[in-house]
């Protein structure tokens, strides 16, 4: 889209609110680095050992939200495993914002990963669907322990949950990346996730471009999918997801894809894994078609043990 490309990290000063771990659901709007009211949600997980000090962080799919039944359903498993931050990305939802479909979201994530951390959590696992999927990958290679200030440096902004959130358009911010206290991921999950940008050899991708490139897709996305997508082009285009995998090391990566996903054929995850090298892990899925809709919950549920394994 017409403005800089989300794809320089440098410092900021925004880290979560609070090291305090609360013990009901937390609803907030967080600000994004470029200013975007993101709406999220913490959710505590079992009182169990092994299971107090994860937070698993969920990036929806196109046209999800975190209220969205298929996004409930996978909070609810990887809840059992540890608590669980949801949140609905720019253009979905409550959110504020229009949708970048993929470039921008960067900077949603690192708000809500940032927020997770700061309830006290030790280890933060990135699950991302689809576009999400794509998300959590150019995410984790962009956001580094290192490169990050460290936590409780200063005070993280958040709206209150009863606040409108407001439309932004996207503005090119000081800091288009701020590589935010916290904002980075121990683990990586992507689920459902193209290689590549531009991709149109299925049906469904030729009718998201419709959706996402023509005036009347985005009118129809606006009020038939509750999803307010941006009207400009990339520009420039950001980092693609199989040139995102290899700077995610040493940080341990899952892909995940079903062998009947009409969205994206096999050789898309396949690229995926053998950019990823050692340190990156294929679990191609008999049967399983695309996204949080299609992952049944026992893989759900083997995913959140991946993750919480101590090799994980």
């Amino acid at each position: 889209m017409s403005w800089q490309s989300a794809g320089h990290v440098t410092r900021s000063t925004i880290v979560p609110e609070s090291e305090t771990r609360p013990w009901t659901r937390v609803r907030r709007f967080l600000r994004t680095a470029d200013g975007v009211a993101v709406d999220a949600l913490y959710e505590p997980g079992p009182r169990t050992p092994g299971t107090e000090d994860h937070v698993f962080v969920v990036a929806h799919g196109f046209t999800g939200d975190l209220d969205r039944p298929h996004v409930r359903r996978v909070a609810r498993a990887l809840a059992r495993h540890g608590a669980v931050v949801t949140f609905s990305f720019r253009g979905h939802g409550a959110s504020g914002g229009r949708s970048t479909v993929g470039d921008r979201e960067v900077l949603d994530l690192a708000a809500a990963v940032a927020w997770a951390r700061g309830f006290g959590h030790a280890r933060v696992t990135t699950v991302g669907f689809s576009m999400g999927g794509s998300v959590v990958l150019r995410h984790a290679a962009l956001y580094r322990p290192q490169d990050s200030a460290a936590p409780g440096g200063s005070r993280h902004e958040s709206v209150a949950p009863d606040e409108p959130a407001t439309s932004h358009e996207p503005v090119e911010p000081e800091v288009p990346a701020g590589a935010q206290a916290g904002a980075w991921t121990d683990a990586v999950v992507s689920v459902s996730a193209p290689a590549r940008w531009y991709y149109r050899g299925t049906a469904p991708m030729r009718r998201l471009h419709w959706l996402v490139l023509r005036p009347e897709g985005r009118l129809l996305s606006r009020y038939g999918l509750r999803t307010r997508i941006h009207h400009r082009d990339w520009d420039p285009v950001p980092l693609s997801p199989v040139e995102s995998v290899p700077r995610i090391a040493p940080a341990p990566l899952l892909i995940v894809h079903g062998d009947r996903d009409a969205y994206f054929p096999l050789d898309h995850p396949r690229m995926l894994a053998e950019a990823a090298g050692d340190h990156g892990e294929l679990w191609l899925e008999p049967g399983m078609s695309h996204a949080e809709n299609a992952a049944a919950d026992d893989l759900l549920h083997r995913i959140a043990r991946w993750a919480t394994a101590p090799a994980g």
